[in-house]
């Protein structure tokens, strides 16, 4: 570890940080935990990329302006080894942690308990069952596995290969072929669509499965006071170990950062391609640049009177809340968005943080959060179909509207230039991509640059607030990788 200097500014770094998202974060606390000297340089004059909470609407509404539900958060195996309750950091657990209503019939559930959530799902809850609870009884085993490299050396090869025969199959086709009735269907589905690609296509249940047994595990959290929460206990343990934050310090190119011996880059590639230039060889930097991008989001935040009017009491006691009504019209509806088109009906994604967390308005008031698929880089506003959508499951929803705030995927590449023409996941998550995220190689973190390895949504496992993509890029670089 090189010592400061007399000035009281070191002449060297052990290593330097771009970008203070959870994942650049996470990255930086793995190294100041093994003693190495750590700088880590925020573009913006804040800290936590997605993960960050505002005044979106009225004064008193605390607003997610990003990520507001956790379910890879409190299940992360990085994030549980670090003392973050000790900086502040509280979980808030809905009553309900799902809840998927139907045209017809009530609505199916998604709660901690196994047997509690099959019994909404009607003839197909023993089933779900039979399926989800060997899995979710050995989420500690099976989490390591799945959020990291796909290719990799397994502790659990029986148990990773038995998920694996499941979770690579299509969503759409699962389903239809195990389950009889709407509800376990239009749920799996709903949470599957989390991975924002098409419901037939290969591994499109993978997502569906890992938040499943993440919410039976570890339960569908939000941050208690706001996501920005946990980015602050992530930021002060970081201190306590001894590493420097700067803020409103953008990084133009690679060669204006300090002496260090090792870079992470909480970049996706388009970034790391105007970072580096000319220094990467031309042929990576050609497979770079074909790296693919998937649909943006058309986010909106909502300041309520009163809360959402659900027609369904089930939904009035979730945390979130899928409005996409069947399989068939979530398969419809995702598709579209692939094609380049803006459904009439679009799968709403919503949370309702005050469910679970009244601190984050005034009293007897609500916030609620929500978003759908649109064509990457979109400028079609979707707030009056995003609201239509609500309306048809809570009539009168209208009219306990204070103010709203929509972020279309501009404004979300404007607030964070990881979201790429709205894609908050870092990058597409087709099968190829999936398997070899960005790009095939011995290694998905590192770069053909030396000391240099990326460490952003765009390495595995992807989007999701769980740092596990900055933790597995610093075990790459220290040889720690099996």
């Amino acid at each position: 570890m090189t010592a400061p200097t007399a000035s009281g500014r070191r002449a060297r770094w052990d290593a330097v940080v771009v970008g203070a998202g959870p994942n650049g974060l996470a990255a930086a606390i793995a190294l100041a935990r093994r003693g190495r000297s750590v700088l880590v340089r925020e573009a913006a004059p804040a800290i936590g990329g997605g993960a960050r909470s505002a005044a979106l609407t009225l004064p008193g509404f605390v607003h997610d302006v990003c990520s507001a539900v956790h379910p890879l958060g409190i299940g992360s195996p990085f994030f549980e080894r670090l003392p973050l309750a000790d900086h502040g950091l509280r979980w808030a657990e809905p009553p309900v942690q799902l809840a998927h209503p139907l045209p017809d019939g009530p609505a199916a559930e998604l709660h901690r308990s196994v047997p509690a959530t099959a019994a909404t799902l009607g003839p197909d809850g023993e089933r779900y069952a039979a399926i989800v609870a060997p899995f979710a009884e050995r989420w500690r085993e099976l989490a390591p596995e799945l959020l990291g490299p796909m290719v990799h050396l397994p502790r659990h090869p029986l148990l990773l290969g038995t998920f694996g025969l499941l979770a690579l199959r299509s969503a759409a086709g699962l389903l239809e072929a195990r389950f009889a009735g709407d509800a376990a269907r239009a749920m799996l589905a709903g949470i599957a669509a989390h991975g924002t690609i098409p419901l037939t296509s290969a591994a499109s249940l993978s997502f569906g499965l890992v938040l499943v047994l993440a919410g039976h595990a570890a339960g569908w959290p939000l941050v208690e006071g706001g996501t920005q929460r946990l980015t602050d206990a992530l930021a002060a343990y970081l201190r306590t170990l001894g590493g420097e934050i700067e803020v409103g310090a953008p990084v133009r190119t690679l060669g204006e950062l300090p002496p260090a011996s090792l870079v992470f880059l909480d970049v996706t590639p388009r970034q790391l391609l105007a970072l580096a230039g000319d220094r990467l060889p031309a042929r990576y930097r050609r497979r770079l640049a074909g790296f693919r991008y998937g649909p943006g989001v058309f986010k909106v935040d909502w300041a309520l009177s009163a809360p959402v009017p659900w027609r369904d009491p089930a939904c009035a006691r979730a945390g979130t809340v899928h409005l996409g009504g069947t399989l068939a019209e979530m398969v419809a509806a995702e598709a579209a968005v692939w094609r380049g088109e803006h459904p009439e009906r679009p799968f709403v994604l919503l949370a309702q943080p005050t469910v679970a967390d009244p601190s984050r308005a005034p009293a007897g008031h609500h916030v609620l959060w929500g978003y759908c698929h649109v064509p990457n880089g979109s400028t079609v506003d979707m707030t009056a179909r995003i609201e239509r959508r609500i309306e048809e499951f809570a009539p009168g929803f209208q009219d306990v509207v204070l103010a709203r705030h929509s972020m279309a995927p501009a404004a979300l590449e404007a607030y964070n230039a990881n979201y790429v023409g709205g894609d908050i996941a870092g990058g597409a998550n087709l099968l190829r991509q999936l398997v070899f995220r960005p790009l095939p190689g011995l290694s998905p973190y590192a770069t053909p640059l030396d000391g240099v390895y990326l460490c952003s949504s765009s390495t595995p496992p992807g989007g999701g607030v769980h740092g596990m993509c900055g933790w597995h890029a610093v075990r790459a670089a220290l040889g720690e990788e099996r």
